[in-house]
């Protein structure tokens, strides 16, 4: 019979996660997945390795706000490519420098960020019409 440890979550900051990626990664586990969540006003990505001897399972999650940038893994992680293209279309996170970026054309669907909240949207919408008025403002 095999018992199934106990799953481990490691919360991390943003500039933890290509380091920790590689960590785990050379530790010898398995990337299963990559997905986002909206919770509490901020996005919360979650990256899951499993060791497919020990059924071990460890998932790196980062906290993010709206607006914020997260690093692509897809440059240690190839088959992250369509997790992270998920994540940017479905949700709007803004992922740089994906290795394979399909640009909101992965599902094929009309709506921006379907699965972002409403009141997420448009405080997302807000503050960059605020950081643009600001721009404008230092330009002038």
């Amino acid at each position: 019979m095999v018992k199934c440890p106990e799953n481990e979550l490691i919360k991390i900051e943003k500039g933890e996660l290509l380091s920790k990626c590689m960590e785990l990664k050379k530790s010898g586990l398995r990337f299963s997945q990559a997905c986002a969540a909206f919770y509490e006003g901020n996005y919360e990505l979650s990256y899951s390795f499993a060791d497919d001897q020990t059924y071990e399972y460890k998932t790196l999650r980062l906290t993010a706000g709206l607006k914020e940038e997260i690093p692509s893994v897809t440059d240690i992680i190839p088959t992250a490519v369509f997790y992270e293209n998920e994540m940017a279309e479905m949700y709007g996170v803004k992922i740089n420098m994906i290795s394979l970026d399909y640009k909101n054309r992965l599902y094929r669907i009309t709506e921006e960020a379907p699965l972002l909240p409403k009141e997420a949207k448009e405080a997302k919408e807000e503050k960059s019409a605020a950081q643009g008025s600001e721009a404008g403002k230092e330009e002038a």
